[in-house]
């Protein structure tokens, strides 16, 4: 479901533009050698392992996965050249033993690992570890992963490289006293966050002073037990937010884009469940400034391949706050797919090869987005139990009829990581699939996801 760029000059990269017809608009691609990578190790599962594994055969890369017991007889695993056992079904056991996934690269002489999103993919330890083993690690180097995994480490560099943070209090000083007297000058109603945090973790509101100690206890016992760092952070709550985040592109040789924003308000229990590309309801000028700051963001790090700059919108204001970054590819990706006509893992291997980025900023602010992109995420979940994650046998999978997995010409679009008969397990994340549309406006758009969750079975 990708709609490429329609701007004539995205040669930048000595690539040779073929025209082709999607649909009804106009679309270029680009021809390019394969990336100097002899094998690709996927060091992932599930769907996000599928669409890596997709795109290296597409380029012609060999490739290697890796996997637990639970996921011996798994989708991706039959789509690699190469596969390899490396634990029990305990992602402590498997999916997180970066030693032992650095020895399978050693043995099947692959000089670079994908680490996908979640597990490894943000642990500046195996960045390192990769470094040291001579394998190229497809993401950021380990010093920018550190600084954006501090929440006030990566705020603090975020202003000095004078990007908007929300006002609060991200000091050293932790103890009680401190922080509830930093409180009075953030005023009510303010988050207390783990300074680690992520994915709604270790996050409280309090919205007067009387729930602020509370808040804090809370939100320090849950920072100690998911990131073993029990530090807190004090932002002022906006009141009325939109999620809205900026996709970025870089590479080795200090080229740094933005490709667009996206908008991911939809969520649960602080978990995005909707994502639409681009962010809707916002005058250009916004689009730009918020993708600048972004760009700014990613080289204040020294940031290479896709990362993610997420930003809290006041509505009342439009203005915008950085939150974090997320050092590694999103699961929202396809839906900036969709709209620049970009392959971002086919970007990211490129990067990690050494190679430039094969466009300017001005190529794509001139192209603009194409059309407009939702994205649903499908859950395998237990609704008599309150949505809590589900296990079981797979005794139905049907798409819709046009959808097309991983493709870029779809307007339907199915990035899953099951087949039917699959057994789903609880040891990992509950999403088994993504429902990607794209249209040239976001009604229609809408209307055909409407249509594709209701012929997915």
């Amino acid at each position: 479901m990708f709609r490429l760029l329609s701007a004539p000059h995205l040669a930048k990269w000595s690539a040779t533009l073929t025209q082709c017809s999607c649909q009804q608009s106009r679309s270029f691609q680009y021809n390019r050698p394969k990336p100097a990578l002899r094998k690709l190790l996927v060091a992932n599962r599930g769907e996000i392992a599928c669409r890596v594994l997709v795109t290296a055969r597409r380029l012609g890369i060999p490739t290697v996965a890796v996997f637990s017991e639970a996921d011996r007889h798994a989708k991706f695993v039959g789509l690699a050249d190469e596969a390899f056992c490396i634990g029990p079904p305990p992602a402590r056991e498997s999916y997180l033993r970066g030693d032992v996934i650095l020895d399978v690269a050693r043995k099947t002489a692959a000089d670079a690992i994908h680490p996908g999103y979640g597990f490894l993919s943000e642990n500046a330890a195996f960045s390192e570890a990769c470094a040291a083993a001579g394998v190229a690690f497809v993401g950021p180097p380990a010093a920018g992963i550190r600084s954006m995994g501090d929440k006030s480490q990566a705020k603090a560099i975020m202003s000095a490289a004078g990007v908007p943070v929300v006002p609060g209090y991200h000091g050293q000083e932790q103890d009680q006293a401190r922080l509830e007297s930093e409180a009075g000058s953030v005023g009510f109603p303010l988050l207390v966050k783990a300074v680690s945090g992520g994915g709604g973790k270790g996050m409280k509101l309090a919205t007067q002073r009387s729930e602020l100690a509370d808040a804090i206890a809370s939100a320090r016992r849950e920072a100690a037990a998911s990131f073993g760092d029990d530090r807190l952070l004090l932002e002022r709550y906006i009141t009325r937010p939109r999620h809205v985040e900026v996709q970025v592109m870089a590479d080795k040789h200090g080229g740094a884009l933005y490709l667009f924003d996206r908008d991911c308000s939809v969520q649960r229990r602080h978990q995005k469940i909707i994502e639409e590309a681009p962010a809707p309801g916002l005058p250009a000028e916004f689009h730009a400034h918020i993708g600048e700051a972004a760009v700014r963001a990613a080289r204040a790090v020294g940031y290479e391949s896709a990362g993610t700059v997420e930003f809290i919108v006041d509505v009342e204001t439009q203005d915008f706050y950085f939150m974090e970054m997320n050092t590694r590819l999103q699961v929202e990706h396809p839906v900036t797919e969709a709209v620049t006509g970009l392959d971002l893992v086919e970007l990211q291997l490129r990067v990690a090869a050494g190679e430039a980025l094969p466009l300017s900023q001005d190529d794509l602010t001139a192209a603009g987005p194409r059309g407009h992109s939702f994205e649903a995420r499908l859950y395998a979940e237990n609704t008599r139990r309150n949505f809590l994650p589900g296990a079981g046998r797979v005794l139905r999978w049907r798409t819709p009829a046009i959808a097309q997995q991983f493709d870029h010409t779809a307007a339907i679009r199915v990035d899953s990581g099951v087949s039917e008969g699959d057994t789903v397990g609880t040891n990992y994340d509950p999403m088994i699939a993504k429902i990607v549309t794209h249209a040239a406006d976001r009604q229609t758009a809408l209307q055909l996801l409407r249509q594709a969750l209701a012929e997915t079975q």
